[in-house]
């Protein structure tokens, strides 16, 4: 029996980042599939390993599916796990970029050969991609949500801490795993409008690319999602204004989130304090007046 982790080569990196996104349960929209493959072709990444998809899918839930190679030989397409890895431009260090498809069995030991892979190039940060439906407007950018377990890494990367608790998917098997081999790790989640689910959602995708790239210091040019994001407004607009409800409920949407950001724009009490503290600070010091008669 061959091995379930198959290396075409072994790359030399330069401190490298795997990045992870699975088609399935944790992709709404196939925002996160479209991110990941978007960065793949962004950034040329070459493929150097592959898990062996027969030990961990039921064929009979999961098929493969038949395609024609010039129009005449039939050829099995199985799902794919690949690894790619790839300079990060503007970084100064290399990516693994892993897409797949969830698995129907044996998580653990799928988990495992991905740690294996991290643990054996010594990459210094997981991060997965995912996708949600909840209560979003597709005319919005989508909203993208930063978490981890350590610390010192939700400190260093501005992220917020996981209080998820329920049911978990291949991504949140994948962290467990990392955190049991001492990898540190993180999850990016982009929102989708739950009434167009079954609509790609190139705004989740380019949300989530942006949020990566800043992550990393790396450049990525979205000019081709900048696209179909425009379009993908467009035609889900169209196919809203033919339901009263629906286009009321979306414009209820819209407003809440204009709202939401409106009162982000606003200074919070801290800031506030810490400016009046500074005012009376120049007052005391004389500075005020000038402060004062310069502006007259």
């Amino acid at each position: 029996m061959t091995d379930e982790l198959q290396f075409a080569e072994r790359p030399r990196l330069e401190r490298p980042v795997l990045v992870a996104a699975f088609r399935g349960w944790n992709d709404g929209g196939q925002g996160a599939s479209l991110a990941g493959a978007y960065l793949a072709r962004a950034w040329a990444a070459r493929q150097f390993a592959e898990i062996d998809p027969e030990g961990f899918y039921d064929f009979q839930a999961t098929r493969p599916s038949v395609s024609l190679v010039d129009g005449e030989t039939r050829r099995i397409d199985w799902p794919e796990n690949h690894f790619m890895f790839a300079p990060l431009p503007g970084a100064g260090r290399d990516a693994i970029i892993l897409l797949g498809v969830e698995p129907n069995v044996r998580w653990r030991a799928f988990t495992a050969l991905v740690t294996q892979v991290a643990e054996e190039f010594e990459v210094e940060l997981v991060i997965t991609l995912g996708s949600l439906l909840a209560d979003v407007p597709h005319t919005r950018p989508a909203p993208v949500t930063g978490s981890a377990t350590d610390p010192e890494l939700i400190h260093r990367l501005g992220l917020q801490a996981s209080r998820y608790e329920g049911p978990t998917g291949i991504v949140g098997v994948l962290h467990d795993a990392c955190a049991n081999a001492g990898v540190p790790s993180a999850s990016l989640w982009a929102a989708v409008p739950h009434y167009v689910s079954l609509t790609p959602s190139p705004r989740a995708a380019k949300a989530l690319v942006e949020r990566l790239a800043g992550l990393l210091s790396a450049d990525v040019d979205t000019a081709e999602l900048d696209e179909a994001c425009d379009a993908y407004a467009e035609q889900v607009s169209e196919a809203v204004a033919s339901d009263a409800d629906t286009a009321t409920y979306v414009e209820e949407l819209e407003r809440r989130v204009d709202e939401l950001a409106a009162e982000a724009d606003l200074p919070s009490g801290e800031a506030l304090a810490d400016e009046l503290t500074r005012y009376l600070a120049q007052r005391e010091n004389g500075d005020g007046d000038d402060d004062v008669a310069r502006e007259r």
